[in-house]
């Protein structure tokens, strides 16, 4: 049990940071929203049970209503018609919640084109300078767009967003040992990834290799290039394609 104490003990005198990469749930968080005929995600709604009265005069609890893909959120791969004979995400192996993660930070990029994509050459020219890419980790994108979090039109921005391109989101599903994709965004494509070959390649070649998504990150910037451990944890829904997620990450000081 040594190495589990040695662990409590880190994060508990700071020498390992717990960093909430997770945005507060509520009816204000922003969604996805498709265009007609397209189905729609719900919000995330609350509907009080009792609070110290007499519907429960000792307790207080709530009814809550969300979509599967409302907030920070894990995608599992039966979530795209390519992954529909994966995993749904309570057959996702509990180890597999916990692991490696390394970011990207585009940041810069996006604030001068908020419809940038990451490409191959980037992801080439991180490795050079920081190692490759973690076998069975998480490559975190970080764009900056979590600031916009708070504000529906903003993070929406009439969908131009960043995200990877189709180039790059297959060879990330094919020639790469990830894990999955974090993004900051509502999903984990680009928002113009409609118009693109195929329609949205992350959900498509990532899902579709049993791969993971986690969207709408924050604090990424808190996190180094390398060395971060994320522990995401979704609710285990039955036949589920997703599920709001805390997702945390452990940081060494």
């Amino acid at each position: 049990m040594s190495l589990l104490t040695d662990l409590v003990a880190a994060v508990s005198d700071g020498s390992i940071e717990v960093v909430d990469l997770t945005a507060p749930l509520s009816g204000d968080t922003p969604i996805l929203q498709l265009p007609e005929p397209f189905g729609n995600t719900w919000r995330f709604e609350f509907e009080e049970i009792s609070r110290y009265d007499d519907r429960g005069p000792a307790w207080y609890w709530n009814n809550f209503r969300s979509g599967e893909h409302t907030g920070t959120h894990f995608d599992a791969p039966i979530h795209w018609v390519t992954g529909r004979d994966g995993e749904d995400v309570a057959q996702v192996p509990a180890r597999k919640l916990f692991a490696e993660a390394v970011v990207i930070d585009k940041a810069d990029r996006a604030a001068a084109d908020p419809g940038y994509l990451l490409e191959i050459d980037d992801v080439r020219a991180w490795e050079a300078e920081h190692g490759a890419l973690p076998d069975g980790g998480w490559l975190l994108f970080r764009t900056g767009w979590d600031a916009r979090g708070d504000d529906d039109a903003a993070y929406l921005n009439a969908g131009n967003t960043p995200g990877i391109s189709p180039e790059c989101a297959k060879w990330l599903a094919t020639e790469t040992p990830i894990l999955g994709l974090g993004v900051e965004t509502v999903g984990t494509d680009a928002g113009a990834a409609h118009s693109f070959d195929p329609p949205f390649p992350c959900h498509s070649f990532l899902l579709g290799a049993g791969k993971y998504g986690l969207t709408q990150l924050r604090n990424l910037d808190r996190l180094p290039a390398r060395g971060a451990v994320v522990v995401a944890g979704p609710l285990p829904i039955v036949r589920g394609s997703g599920s709001p997620a805390r997702v945390l990450a452990l940081v060494e000081r």
